[in-house]
C-alpha cells in the first residue's frame, strides 16, 4: 500500500477557525493513523487579504494544538514558475487554450444560454482556434464534453456530475496568474497528496482539480467532504455564535488535547466513546466512521470534556499552561512542588484553566480582604473561640497530613460539641478567603502548617476587631 500523503492548504486571510482546526486534525489524525505524511500550504495567493499576521497565527494555532507537519510549509507564491511550466504542458498536450474573448462577449454569451434555458457558461468560441499566446489572453482548460465526471467520496458516496454542464474554466487571468484549482491540483499531483480531506464547500471545485489530474494523466486522489461545522441554532457557524476562532479557546483556557477531543467528535465516531486522549485518536481514527452530517458546535459541551480533560491530566502537565495565567493575575510561581499539590485540590472543580488560576491565587497571595458575606455569616458567634482552640490543637501536630487534620478536627468537634460544618466554615475563610474552596484539608496541606496558623491568626484578628 501506498504511503498516505494528506495536507492542510489553509489561506492565510484571518485566524485559524473552527471548521479549518477540525479539517487539519482530521487529515493529521489520518497522517498518524496510517504512519503517513502531513503537509502544511499556506495557499496565499490572494495577495490583497493575505497577511503574514495571519500565517504566524496559523502556526500558532496548529502549534498549540500540537498539529505538526512533515512537510512545509510551502506558500503558493513561491511556486508560480511551477505553475507556469504546468500550464505550458497542459497547452502543448491540447488539453487547454488561448482565449481572447472579452468580459463582454463572455457576458452575452451567459446571457444567451440562460435565455435558452442553458446553464451560463462560456460557449468554447476559441477552443478550436489554435490562438497563440498574446496580451490580455487568458488560458483556459478543455473540459470533456460527454460523459460524467465521478466522485467517490469517501465521506459523501458517489457524486456525479455531468461533463456537458462543466465549463472550459480559466486557468491562467490574463496578467499570467495562476487560477485557484489550477494551482491546488498542480500542488497536489507534485506533493503526491493522495488522500484529500476537506469541507463540503468545496465540492465543486473538485470535478475542475480532477479534469487537470486526467488531462495530465495522473492517479487521482481519494476524496473526502467534510459536512460543515454549524452554530448552535443550525445555521452555518460564524461569529454570531460566539468564539470562532482556536487562540480564543485557548485564550478562555482551554487544553490543546480537550480542543482535539471536541473538534474530531464534530463528525467523526467511535461507538458511544465521547472521551478520547490523544493517543486514542491516532489509534481509532479512520475514514470510515466520519459522518454525513453537519456537526454542531456547542461550547458548554467544549468546556465539559474539558473539564474532564482537566480531571484526567497529571497535575505536572498543567504547571506549564497554568504558570502565565497566575503571572497574569500578578502571581509568579516559584515553587513548582506546591502548584503542584494546588493544581490537585482544583482539578476536580475547574471547567477551563482560567477557572484554575482564578482558584488558585489564595495558595499563593495572602488574603487582603475577606468576603462580605463568607465573613458576615462565618465569622459571628462562637467562631472565633473554636477558631482558637483549633489553633492551639494544631500547634500540637507534628505530621500536617489529611490524617492527623482530620484528627485534629475531631478534638476541635467534640470540645466545642459542634459539628464539622460549624469549626469548618470560620476556617474554610480564613484560609481562603471565601466561602467555597477546596477540601479543608487537601487546602491545608498544599498550604502548609506555618502558613495555615498565620492565616488564622491574621482572622483571629479581623473578628476580634470586628
Amino acid at each position: 500500500m501506498d504511503t498516505i500523503i494528506t495536507r492542510f492548504p489553509p489561506s492565510p486571510t484571518g485566524y485559524l477557525h473552527v471548521g479549518g482546526a477540525r479539517t487539519a486534525l482530521f487529515n493529521w489524525l489520518y497522517a498518524r493513523h496510517t504512519g503517513g505524511r502531513f503537509i502544511l500550504r499556506i495557499e496565499d495567493t490572494d495577495a490583497a487579504r493575505s497577511t503574514q499576521a495571519s500565517v504566524d497565527a496559523i502556526f500558532e494555532s496548529l502549534e498549540w494544538l500540537g498539529i505538526d507537519w512533515d512537510e512545509g510549509p510551502y506558500f503558493q507564491t513561491k511556486r508560480y514558475d511551477l505553475y507556469r511550466e504546468y500550464i505550458r504542458k497542459l497547452i502543448d498536450a491540447g488539453h487547454a487554450y488561448y482565449c481572447t474573448c472579452t468580459p463582454e462577449e463572455i457576458e452575452a454569451m451567459r446571457e444567451r444560454a440562460m435565455a435558452s434555458g442553458g446553464k451560463p457558461k462560456y460557449d468554447g468560441t476559441c477552443r478550436e482556434k489554435n490562438l497563440p499566446e498574446t496580451p490580455n489572453a487568458v488560458v483556459r482548460l478543455k473540459a470533456p464534453l460527454t460523459g460524467a465526471t465521478v466522485i467517490e467520496d469517501v465521506v459523501k458516496g458517489h457524486i456525479a456530475f455531468q461533463n456537458a454542464e462543466l465549463d472550459d474554466y480559466i486557468i491562467q487571468r490574463s496578467d499570467g496568474s495562476p487560477t485557484y484549482n489550477l494551482a491546488v491540483a498542480v500542488d497536489d499531483i507534485t506533493m503526491g497528496v493522495n488522500t484529500i480531506l476537506r469541507g463540503d464547500d468545496h465540492v465543486n471545485n473538485t470535478p475542475k482539480q480532477m479534469m487537470i489530474y486526467n488531462a495530465l494523466g495522473v492517479p487521482l486522489p481519494r476524496y473526502g467532504h467534510l459536512p460543515m461545522v454549524l452554530g448552535s441554532d443550525k445555521t452555518r457557524l460564524s461569529k454570531r455564535h460566539g468564539a470562532m476562532s482556536v487562540s480564543e479557546f485557548r485564550d478562555m483556557g482551554i487544553l490543546p488535547d480537550a480542543m482535539l477531543n471536541y473538534l474530531v467528535r464534530l463528525g467523526w465516531s467511535h461507538g458511544d466513546q465521547e472521551f478520547f486522549t490523544r493517543s486514542e485518536l491516532i489509534e481509532k481514527f479512520n475514514l470510515e466512521h466520519i459522518g454525513r452530517s453537519a456537526g454542531v458546535f456547542d461550547q458548554n459541551k467544549l468546556f465539559a470534556l474539558n473539564a474532564e480533560h482537566i480531571k484526567a491530566s497529571e497535575p505536572e502537565a498543567l504547571i506549564a499552561p497554568l504558570t502565565p495565567l497566575l503571572e497574569q493575575r500578578g502571581c509568579p510561581v516559584t515553587d513548582r512542588v506546591k502548584l503542584a499539590k494546588a493544581i490537585v485540590t482544583l482539578q476536580p472543580r475547574s471547567k477551563t484553566l482560567i477557572d484554575m488560576a482564578d482558584g488558585a491565587l489564595f495558595y499563593f497571595k495572602d488574603i487582603e480582604a475577606y468576603d462580605e458575606k463568607a465573613a458576615e455569616k462565618c465569622f459571628g458567634g462562637s467562631a472565633a473561640e473554636t477558631v482558637r482552640v483549633l489553633v492551639a490543637e494544631l500547634q500540637t501536630l507534628d505530621a500536617f497530613d489529611e490524617p492527623a487534620l482530620e484528627g485534629a478536627f475531631k478534638k476541635v468537634m467534640e470540645a466545642t460539641e459542634q459539628g464539622f460544618g460549624k469549626v469548618a466554615n470560620p476556617v474554610r475563610v480564613a484560609l481562603s478567603g471565601k466561602n467555597v474552596s477546596p477540601g479543608m484539608f487537601e487546602m491545608m496541606g498544599v498550604l502548609g502548617k506555618d502558613e495555615t496558623l498565620k492565616r488564622l491568626d491574621q482572622a483571629l484578628k479581623y473578628m476580634e476587631s470586628r
